[in-house]
């Protein structure tokens, strides 16, 4: 285990490994920003459909209900380390051919629907062994401030460095952002499978043992846990509205504001800077209010974030809006990480996050479609307020298990702020 003692309690020591993953993730992050931020703005060049653009969101989504679970069982059972530096390897010899084509003049609409479903599809077994290698390198007090400074780095990477950048990279062709995602998906893999973390001990399978068996488990232990499947259930109702809000974004920002690509990534940017705030507050919060209570407070913020944005038709606004709905995210997704990091049965992590996931990540396909007909329907602002519709909703789920909610000592609110990467 990788951790020190501060006078603020324990944090993951950078030696040992955990500094390597750290720079892998932010790494990646950076290039996961790049071909995101490239993606819709190629689809809008590609056709003037909202439906079609928000397509493309929905396939990135899609993979995660098709291998989410099957993902989840393999992190289980293969080499974590091994399997993250294999698949972003694959992932990026994909994107780089991907950067040829685009050169070449061959993209099309069904090129982007490809890419992005085959980039989750790996993504599934990637996120659930990262998420079941973390507790097998940090001690399980540090792993909320392991978290945040994972989370708060990629953040600092993807949106503050690597949205901005995009314009940047866009004067020099259409393949640029993509050719540089592919080399950071590489030198990740590098940083990866340079670790030399010993693989966890697990307990030998029973015999007879089967992947269908096996991921059965993992979704019985997730409906066993009262607070991870309210959590779960909340998530999942989010994503539906996130999904509408992802697949809309572009069309809001370049279309109902007229803001052009420099507000799209200012809008973007204020994301990541809001995201950056929540890494530092989201200590405090948990140790005041329990980390159920901090998502619940969190999500119930981001419900007025998106209302302004599908109401006030003003650039400034919108920065200012996705600056608080970054914010919030940010408490979000570091408390409900770390939450089933602790209670999930050591054995079955990999499972247990990959039943988390995937049902969480079910609606957000549909939220993507559904915001693309409402955009064609009713207006390209409507996306977002169906979203805040869906956060009400996922705030009312949290409410029955505040009961199971336990506050965290001070110590977790130093180990997950003061101590933060600049």
């Amino acid at each position: 285990m990788a951790a020190v003692e501060t006078a603020g309690g324990r944090v993951p020591a950078w030696r040992g490994g955990f500094g390597r993953l750290w720079s892998a993730a932010v790494l990646s992050s950076f290039g996961d920003a790049l071909r995101s931020s490239a993606l819709p703005l190629l689809a809008a060049t590609l056709t003037d459909r909202p439906l079609l653009v928000a397509a493309v969101t929905a396939c990135g989504y899609l993979p995660w209900l098709v291998f989410g679970l099957l993902g989840g069982a393999v992190a289980d059972r293969v080499d974590q380390r091994r399997a993250m530096w294999t698949v972003d390897a694959v992932r990026g010899l994909l994107v780089a051919c991907f950067a040829v084509a685009v050169a070449l003049g061959h993209a099309s609409i069904g090129l982007l629907f490809a890419l992005a479903f085959a980039l989750t599809t790996l993504q599934t077994l990637f996120d659930n062994a990262s998420t079941a290698l973390l507790p097998a390198m940090v001690d399980r007090e540090a792993l909320g401030s392991a978290n945040a400074r994972l989370m708060t780095g990629q953040q600092i990477a993807g949106g503050l460095l690597g949205a901005p950048v995009v314009p940047l990279l866009l004067m020099a062709g259409a393949a640029a952002p993509f050719a540089a995602d592919a080399v950071t998906f590489l030198v990740a893999a590098a940083l990866v499978a340079s670790l030399r973390t010993a693989v966890p001990e697990r307990k030998p399978r029973p015999a007879g043992s089967t992947l269908r068996r096996e991921i059965a488990e993992g979704l019985r232990a997730l409906g066993r846990d009262r607070a991870l499947r309210g959590l779960c259930a909340a998530t999942a109702l989010c994503n539906v509205g996130v999904g509408a809000l992802i697949a809309g974004l572009v069309l809001l920002v370049t279309g109902w504001l007229d803001a052009g690509t420099a507000g799209y990534a200012a809008a973007l940017t204020a994301y990541t800077v809001g995201g950056l705030a929540g890494g530092v507050v989201s200590g405090r919060l948990v140790v005041r209010l329990g980390r159920v209570r901090a998502v619940l407070y969190a999500g119930t913020a981001q419900i007025g974030a998106l209302v302004v944005m599908g109401t006030v038709r003003s650039p400034v606004a919108l920065v200012a809006a996705m600056a608080v709905f970054g914010c919030m995210g940010s408490v979000w997704n570091v408390n409900t990480r770390t939450l089933t990091q602790e209670r999930g049965p050591a054995e079955m992590l990999g499972r247990v996050s990959a039943a988390f996931r995937t049902l969480a990540v079910a609606g957000a396909p549909l939220g993507a479609l559904l915001g693309g007909v409402m955009a064609t329907a009713w207006g390209l602002n409507t996306p977002a307020l169906l979203a805040a519709g869906f956060f009400v909703l996922s705030v009312i789920a949290l409410i029955p298990v505040l009961t199971t909610d336990v506050r965290v000592g001070a110590s977790d609110d130093d180990a997950t702020t003061a101590h933060a990467p600049r």
